[in-house]
């Protein structure tokens, strides 16, 4: 029971109160030792989930599939091929970011970790865009159409059976080098063609120095980028890609 003497020496500033300096301070460091705490408690729950959000870096190992559609067409894709988590979802989409390692065309996995992570190996992976269809040619069909007419020079010898044409300075391509070949695929109704730009030399290629795009489905176009060091292998990429979207088209 408190007596009377007690409330005067409250009310007299001869005890405790909150508007004393100390005991503002006392009050502080006891709040930051109970933030602390908190935080540590926190860490130690959360940390090794943290640990591989960051060790994965986006990526994501997870074979879920996800039902997308873009315009009329459906594609199931499972999560650890898709690059933006998210595009990680079912529902309707204007566009999906996929990759794949080269040559199997597998997802991000503990075993392909290395291939994904590695930002000095460029020949590891293929990146595709797919998206609804705007043109109603593909690159190969705008060849004789469009590519043609800027073409500059004679043409050279390229890898695997390809031929190089330089492109005209004002064309709006800079220095980039249009590739033409015999149909990639026995179902392609045109000759092969892909635009690169190529390295000085082979050390400085990048993982996209290629790119096609190809239709597929019912009208979808597939916008694919590759190191210009996997070239010489331009027909195996192009069936590869083919199969991979026709598998993951749901008819």
């Amino acid at each position: 029971m408190t007596t009377s003497s007690e409330f005067a020496a409250t009310s007299d500033g001869s005890g405790p109160s909150l508007g004393h300096p100390g005991s503002r301070l006392l009050l502080r460091a006891g709040l930051m030792l109970g933030l602390l705490a908190s935080l540590t408690v926190a860490i130690c729950v959360g940390g090794e989930r943290i640990g591989t959000t960051l060790a994965l870096g986006g990526n994501t190992t997870s074979t879920d599939d996800n039902n997308i559609v873009i315009g009329t067409d459906h594609l199931r894709l499972p999560s650890n091929h898709i690059r933006f988590a998210e595009q990680r979802q079912t529902g309707a989409a204007e566009r999906v970011d996929l990759y794949a390692t080269w040559p199997e065309m597998h997802g991000y996995s503990d075993e392909t970790r290395s291939r994904f992570n590695d930002v000095t190996r460029t020949d590891g992976l293929i990146f595709l865009q797919i998206s609804q269809s705007t043109m109603s040619r593909d690159m190969s069909g705008r060849i004789a159409p469009i590519y043609s007419h800027l073409f500059e020079g004679n043409p050279s010898a390229g890898p695997a059976g390809l031929t190089a044409h330089r492109m005209k300075a004002g064309s709006g391509y800079g220095a980039e080098i249009f590739f033409t070949g015999p149909a990639g695929t026995a179902q392609a109704a045109a000759d092969y063609g892909i635009r690169c730009l190529l390295p000085e030399r082979p050390e400085l290629a990048t993982s996209a120095d290629c790119q096609r795009d190809v239709h597929a489905g019912q009208d979808l176009v597939v916008l694919y980028r590759f190191s210009s060091q996997l070239l010489p292998q331009w027909r195996a990429i192009d069936e590869a890609v083919l199969r991979f979207v026709e598998a993951k088209l749901v008819r």
